[in-house]
């Protein structure tokens, strides 16, 4: 087993990992830009050490130095989290170089998964169900205008390296074509260092439903169920929930059966998740894999019993999965804090937490990072706990959800409470019949 790991991170997945290698017998080791000096990630690990100054770019993002950190520990792994380096083909490269195992993808695996074009070529040849589109990326705006034309509107311009929503525009006609077209690119540019676009069918009102998988070197991917994330705003997820509540056995097996042959075309190793849209006639469509784990990953722990960070570190050290496929017993919601103004667009709440109380008690989880007097700092995403509960049903869930939320109570800055605590009341969220739409026209004014 791995002598000393290094978490590549920050915030509550650097302390998720954490606590698993603590358990496992493996000592860590914590790095922090200027700006998460205070962080508990740093208090709970073996080592901590300071890697730059508070921007991404001169710390998360700065591969030089993590590596430097590992080298000056002597750690010899790297758990990369979520976000960040955790998708990046040039840091797996630099860590293989390094005699650093990446406790995540190869720099082959990402490149055929990271990049999102690609990644739909891949899994189209390996048999599976792709949504019509662009077989790469465009070369120019007059390839995608005749595109668009001939799969017919309404489509949806993709950036080929994106995640969490970005540098992706709906094109409802011709006539906006351009103006999204440019938008896209210059959002893509900006967020990922590539304007690269691939167009799509845009399937309406679909919902989003992904399969968690794990693979090992010697070729064997087995799932753990799906989980729906369809409540999501400008494509970030807020609430996420397993099983699906529209997700039969049947279609579970035929999406479970999808991912897997997807993974096994390309021997995937380690954790990750194969994300499908599936439209109104639960006819489904693979939209992008993720090679990482899953900020939403606690849901599909507590109804399968199953720690998936120490299932990534076994796997990463050269051992075989259970080759079992899981299937949930139990029901599990999730709920992400974030620290914005609900009422105000979402706008993000940095600052201090003068009073903070956790809700307990019987099947709720809590990972996060934070303590009263802890200031959340400007320069990360905004997404400071996630609230998760396990019950029988999913009707349970949301009732313990409601009550867990009426327990959370953060005073110093604005959060996301008010606007899930709203969304458990609501009648259509209940019934489990909604889409990603969802929250188009809902009300947020009075939150």
């Amino acid at each position: 087993m791995f002598k000393k790991i290094l978490i590549a991170n920050r915030g509550e997945i650097a302390l998720r990992i954490i606590r698993t290698c603590r358990e496992m017998g493996i000592p860590t080791v914590a790095v922090y830009s200027t700006a998460d000096r205070e962080s508990l990630h740093i208090r709970f690990a073996d080592e901590a050490v300071c890697i730059g100054p508070a921007p991404s770019s001169t710390s998360y993002l700065n591969i030089p130095n993590i590596i430097a950190a590992a080298e000056i520990t002597n750690a010899d792994a790297i758990h990369p989290g979520y976000g960040f380096l955790s998708e990046n083909a040039e840091f797996s490269r630099v860590c293989a170089e390094n005699n650093i195992k990446l406790i995540g993808p190869s720099p082959e695996m990402i490149n055929k998964m990271g990049d999102k074009a690609t990644a739909k070529e891949t899994m189209k040849k390996a048999g599976v169900p792709t949504v019509p589109g662009s077989g790469g990326i465009l070369e120019n705006v007059e390839e995608g205008k005749k595109l668009a034309k001939k799969i017919g509107y309404p489509v949806i311009l993709k950036a080929t390296a994106g995640g969490g929503g970005k540098g992706m525009r709906v094109v409802n006609k011709e006539t906006e074509f351009q103006a999204a077209w440019d938008s896209a690119k210059m959002e893509s540019g900006a967020s990922f260092g590539n304007e690269g676009l691939y167009l799509e069918k845009f399937i309406l009102n679909p919902r989003h439903v992904e399969i968690q998988i794990i693979g090992d070197k010697y070729g064997k991917v087995c799932h753990l169920s799906e989980r729906d994330c369809s409540i999501q705003r400008r494509h970030q997820k807020l609430i996420e929930e397993t099983p699906s509540p529209i997700v039969n056995d049947k279609l579970r097996k035929k999406m479970g059966e999808a991912a897997i042959k997807g993974a096994e075309a390309i021997r995937y190793e380690g954790a990750g998740t194969v994300e499908f849209l599936v439209d109104a006639n639960g006819d489904f469509y693979f939209m992008e894999m993720n090679t990482r784990i899953q900020v939403e990953h606690p849901i599909t722990e507590q109804v399968t019993n199953f720690d998936l960070i120490k299932e990534q570190i076994k796997v990463a050290n050269g051992e075989k999965i259970s080759g079992k496929n899981y299937f949930p017993q139990l029901f599990s919601m999730e709920c992400r804090i974030n620290a914005e103004d609900p009422s105000k667009g979402f706008r993000p709440c940095p600052g201090k937490i003068s009073s903070l109380n956790f809700p307990g008690g019987h099947g709720v989880r809590i990972d996060s990072h934070v303590y009263a007097g802890y200031t959340i700092p400007p320069n990360y995403d905004s997404m400071i706990a996630k609230l998760i509960v396990t019950a029988q049903t999913r009707d349970e869930c949301i009732v313990r959800m409601k009550r867990a939320l009426d327990e959370f109570i953060i005073e110093g800055v604005k959060t996301t409470i008010p606007f899930h605590k709203k969304i458990m009341m609501d009648k259509t969220f209940q019934s489990g019949n909604f889409t990603t739409s969802f929250l188009d026209t809902f009300d947020f004014s009075d939150l």
